[in-house]
């Protein structure tokens, strides 16, 4: 077990971090932007580099979505940057968050025990 904490209801296993570029953030709206993804289920942590236009988001893609996230920060009037290589993260970080997803739904099918003692033949 880790000693790391994180909040109630983020695994440390589905834990993603996850770094997108903004575009028309201010004063007035970073605040709400960054308050209400911090109040989103599944967010262990939030944070905005203001030199790069930077949004640091830790969630667990079990219980969040980037999509709910996209979606916070387009209600505050602001958006994700435009350019290529953002896209390019989104749909990897779309695709890595659907498969952790998908990999929490199935129980592992090894023949091997995991209990410490009990072995089977």
């Amino acid at each position: 077990m880790s000693n790391k904490h994180h909040r109630v209801g983020v695994s440390e296993l589905n834990l993603v971090i996850r770094h997108l570029r903004l575009t028309g953030v201010t004063a007035d709206n970073l605040d709400l932007i960054i308050r209400d993804i911090d109040s989103t289920i599944g967010v262990d942590a939030v944070s905005f580099e203001e030199s790069s236009n930077t949004l640091h988001i830790g969630y667990d893609a079990t219980h969040c979505e980037l999509d709910g996230i996209e979606n916070i920060v387009r209600t505050h009037r602001a958006d994700i940057s435009d350019d290529w290589w953002t896209h390019f993260k989104e749909g990897y970080y779309q695709f890595v968050d659907e498969n952790i997803r998908e990999n929490a739904k199935r129980k592992p099918w090894s023949c091997h025990t995991t209990d410490q003692g009990k072995r089977s033949k």
